[in-house]
């Protein structure tokens, strides 16, 4: 089925946004690994993986679109040095992808192209309702308790 432009190119900028996402949850994920904070390294681990399936519905639906995914244009990759940052910048990213898939959903409601917009819709649901929010809650945890308590927590 041969796809509307518009809603392929935000399919397109999401993907993007999904393999960067992926990337830094998967250097996260090690470098918690290597630091000893098993609990860090298991959630971010899952959140790549999640992030891996995200950026799978998108290419399946590009690819019954009739549009070729492009895999040489992610977002850039931004890996903090602590762990109050890497959170930080993970959150900036879910915050971005919130933004990115709100745009799109409309884009394919002005399009009519409704079966896109309910993978956007299961999608946001991930990235606002869990990822998003388990972010927060860990920089307002480091918050209240202290970085040396929490990371004690996380080990």
């Amino acid at each position: 089925m041969k796809g509307n432009k518009k809603v392929i190119n935000q399919l397109q900028t999401l993907l993007n946004g999904e393999l960067m996402a992926r990337d830094q949850y998967f250097a996260h994920s090690r470098m918690y690994q290597d630091w000893g904070l098993n609990k860090l390294y298991e959630r971010l681990n899952h959140e790549m993986e999640e992030e891996t399936e995200h950026a799978d519905a998108l290419v399946e639906r590009l690819l019954f679109l009739e549009a070729k995914p492009d895999f040489s244009n992610q977002d850039k990759v931004n890996v903090g040095e602590t762990v109050p940052e890497m959170l930080q910048n993970d959150l900036t990213v879910e915050l971005h992808v919130v933004k990115a898939l709100k745009t799109a959903i409309q884009v394919c409601e002005e399009e009519q192209d409704y079966d896109s917009r309910a993978i956007l819709v299961k999608l946001l649901d991930d990235t606002e309702m869990d990822h998003t929010y388990w972010l927060e809650k860990q920089l307002g945890l480091i918050e209240k308790v202290g970085l040396q308590n929490y990371l004690q927590s996380q080990m």
